[in-house]
């Protein structure tokens, strides 16, 4: 019985070392896209995230990107002049109060980025298409729990 439970953990732990080795080949598969992606539309990796946040999350403003984008605001402000200066962001000014500002994607330049990751998007489509609803809510809770624990692991690093 105790031979088992020594095989069982052994399999476990190669199991969680499998997984935990094709999240890091998606990761690098995935920067290899996004820099690709980049390369065709002279946008930096960091250009890339910044647009992808405030495409899923809405117009932002400078403070709210940063935090989302784990950026520093001094930082965040030269990627915003570059993204501004190609046309694929506009600085929105609130009437009332002209240093409000909020930043937003412009909708043509949004749908070229969309266009080029369309293959990877249809790829994902084909994967999914083979797992059943218990199996993708499954992947799905994983991959929020795994998401989860990144930003745990950085807000550790970023206390040292």
């Amino acid at each position: 019985m105790e031979q088992t439970q020594s095989g069982d953990a052994r399999h476990r732990r190669r199991t969680g070392n499998d997984i935990k080795g094709a999240l890091r080949d998606l990761r690098i598969q995935l920067a290899l896209l996004n820099h690709q992606i980049g390369g065709k539309l002279a946008l930096k990796d960091v250009d890339l995230d910044c647009l992808d946040v405030l495409a899923r999350s809405g117009p932002l403003t400078p403070s709210a990107l940063a935090r989302q984008a784990g950026l520093h605001p001094a930082t965040l402000t030269g990627i915003l002049d570059r993204l501004e200066r190609g046309g694929w962001i506009a600085r929105d000014r609130a009437r009332a109060d002209r240093r409000s500002v909020t930043i937003r994607v412009l909708p043509d330049r949004g749908m070229e980025v969309f266009r080029l990751y369309q293959p990877m998007i249809g790829a994902m489509d084909d994967v999914l298409d083979g797992y059943s609803e218990d199996e993708l809510a499954l992947i799905a809770d994983f991959l929020r729990r795994s998401t989860a624990a990144g930003e745990r692991a950085n807000d550790e690093l970023g206390q040292e």
